[in-house]
């Protein structure tokens, strides 16, 4: 082949219009995550841009916005139970998952704020 795949840059999460508020309460409050500054250009389109690790989760403004139930990002993360400590304190819903049964795997699934589904794993 003549190409071949970095890996991922980016997700794109969509949100209803006016979600910046509550998209910088969760991702970047409840989460941790840093906001990234958007292209002036992309930035009249509203929504809010945040760097998890190395990556990137675009929260992007979508008319007739309907969340993602089913489809969904997974995050890796060190420290599982004190993030299901702090989604639990700030009443988030905890919704564990073990039906793969890999060994030295834990995960979790949540709903940001807008309903979209995120699954939140340990190796």
């Amino acid at each position: 082949m003549t190409f071949s795949f970095l890996g991922i840059n980016h997700v794109q999460l969509a949100a209803p219009k006016g979600c910046e508020a509550a998209a910088r309460a969760f991702f970047g409050g409840v989460l941790g995550w840093p906001e990234l500054p958007k292209p002036e250009p992309l930035a009249r389109r509203g929504g809010v841009w945040f760097r998890c690790g190395a990556h990137q989760v675009h929260i992007g403004v979508q008319r007739d916005f309907s969340p993602a139930t089913k489809a969904h990002p997974a995050f890796a993360v060190r420290g599982l139970d004190a993030l299901i400590a702090r989604l639990a304190a700030r009443g988030y819903a905890v919704t564990p998952d073990d039906a793969r049964g890999e060994e030295g795997v834990r995960r979790f699934y949540a709903n940001d704020p807008f309903g979209n589904r995120l699954e939140f794993m340990e190796l």
